[in-house]
């Protein structure tokens, strides 16, 4: 039966189980520490535990004295639930940053929140943990070969070696095969520890430097709890910064990849001075007020279809293609400048990563994460702009884009330096972005006129035929005590008319 249940520190509540009591002697005791901060969560089984006399509190009173007859993993979710004999249930929510502990009521509905800063799980219902899905090889053939669509409790370690493994793999039927001897692997009942990013995980496979090996999955989590609290100093600090690194690596070839994709498109597509000029040799075959024409295409020797306005004449709308293609240009040096930035950036992270991980002093460590801009109070977390904000890279300038009324504060008041330049569209709410600001260069109107695109896009008027945008250097804008999140006033400010366009 459960006991009782309370935290006597922040983040952490101890479950006491015992068979019974007698003259206050628990017999078959069994404890469950549960670990829920936003950096690690995990359960660990103590052999005993003693309740400090004060600052501790219980919880979830309303569960004591229930005998407990059940524990069910739920159907490919990262939660299980304890059930009591008179119906009501304790779930343990393990997602992360977002786990919880919660209580349900026989009917389901929820009782009880370990956080309730997570005010959504109070709308959560026993009956949707439980996922069915189509695990099947037809089922991954109709999802194009993504695996994590299918198999969603994986984990970032396994896709991680299945993502390499299957890189260069085409042939769906070799694939599935070893998708399945994955899930062979981590059937097996054994248990590892493993170093990944200076930092132990718990994996059901050998994958990193293997610390341990268990087939006790209770002796397993308890060694690994342990293994991650004894993290200090240095080792913290740094395996804190090769996340965060790594996770931008991980955005940036992510962002190189499709880039590159849009490119080869752009390529391999019809261009739409190809079908201007096609339209212009072709204007006798053209009728009017037509929807499309069929013509045909002298670059390729076949037939083309073109789309046409039908309100507009033939030279018209080949004028309309001879402006897209304009655009075309531009969207192409756009792409291949900012690959050519990502690239320049790639290197740097590598760069960084391969000297932190030589670094064995704190003091050093420190003074290279704050030499380099990697930004953060060297005693939490290190956070990067490009890890808070939306990032564009344009002719070699970096343009920041906050993403909601608080993160633009965050952008314009901590993140944004007075020789920066602000923009914003005019009149509307919308995101406050930044361009920064290079020692001895001026701001170029190209990199202007895209910050000013990018204003406008993430702004109410980004369906407006063209929109006001507001540019200042960032030291004319201020924001005055009690003003709402994003309000700010701008002293001094020059309008460019801009499109809206998006990344």
């Amino acid at each position: 039966m459960l006991l009782e249940t309370f935290s006597q520190e922040r983040d952490e509540l101890i479950l006491v189980f015992a068979n019974h009591v007698t003259d206050e002697l628990l017999h078959a005791p069994f404890f469950i520490k549960a670990t829920l901060r936003a950096n690690f969560t995990c359960l660990s089984f103590p052999d005993k535990f003693d309740r400090a006399r004060r600052n501790s509190v219980n919880l979830f009173a309303g569960f004591y004295g229930e005998i407990v007859v059940s524990v069910k993993v739920f159907l490919n979710e990262r939660a299980f639930v304890v059930g009591f004999d008179n119906n009501t249930s304790l779930v343990f929510k393990m997602y992360g940053n977002r786990s919880n502990i919660i209580g349900f009521d026989a009917q389901g509905q929820v009782t009880d929140l370990f956080n309730n800063k997570l005010v959504t799980d109070q709308n959560l219902s026993l009956s949707q943990f439980d996922r069915e899905i189509d695990q099947s090889f037809d089922a991954y053939i109709s999802n194009g070969m993504n695996h994590q669509m299918q198999f969603p409790t994986f984990g970032k370690l396994i896709n991680g070696y299945l993502q390499d493994f299957l890189a260069k793999e085409t042939d769906p039927v070799i694939r599935w095969a070893t998708i399945q001897k994955v899930i062979e692997d981590l059937d097996a009942n054994r248990f590892y520890i493993v170093k990944h990013e200076l930092v132990p995980k718990l994996v059901l496979m050998p994958l990193g430097e293997v610390i341990d090996t268990y087939t006790d999955p209770i002796d397993a989590i308890n060694a690994f709890y342990y293994a991650f609290i004894r993290l200090t100093g240095i080792e913290s600090e740094k395996a804190e910064i090769i996340r965060i690194l790594n996770k931008r690596l991980q955005q940036t070839e992510s962002y190189l990849d499709n880039t590159f994709k849009k490119l080869v498109q752009l390529e391999e597509a019809i261009r739409n001075d190809e079908i201007a000029n096609i339209i212009m040799a072709n204007l006798h075959q053209i009728p009017s007020r037509a929807n499309q024409v069929e013509l045909y295409d002298f670059y390729r020797d076949q037939p083309i279809l073109i789309k046409l306005k039908k309100d507009l004449s033939p030279q018209k709308n080949a004028e309309g293609y001879y402006r897209k293609s304009k655009n075309e240009k531009i969207e192409t040096d756009r792409l291949n400048d900012s690959l050519a930035a990502r690239e320049v950036d790639k290197l740097k992270i590598q760069e960084h990563l391969e000297v932190i991980d030589k670094i064995d002093l704190l003091r050093e460590l420190r003074a290279y994460i704050k030499s380099n801009g990697l930004v953060g109070n060297p005693n939490t977390s290190v956070v990067a702009a490009s890890d808070l904000f939306k990032k564009v890279e344009y002719n070699g300038y970096t343009i920041l884009i906050g993403r909601n009324a608080k993160n633009n504060d965050l952008l314009t008041k901590q993140y944004a330096h007075k020789e920066d330049l602000w923009l914003h569209a005019r009149d509307v709410s919308g995101s406050h972005v930044v361009i920064k600001h290079q020692a001895g260069k001026k701001f170029p109107s190209l990199v202007i006129e895209r910050a000013a695109e990018l204003a406008a896009f993430y702004s109410k008027r980004k369906n407006d035929s063209l929109c006001p945008v507001i540019v200042t250097p960032k030291k004319y804008v201020r924001k005055l005590k009690g003003m709402a999140e994003g309000a700010v006033i701008v002293d001094k400010e020059d309008v460019v008319m801009v499109v809206a366009r998006g990344e």
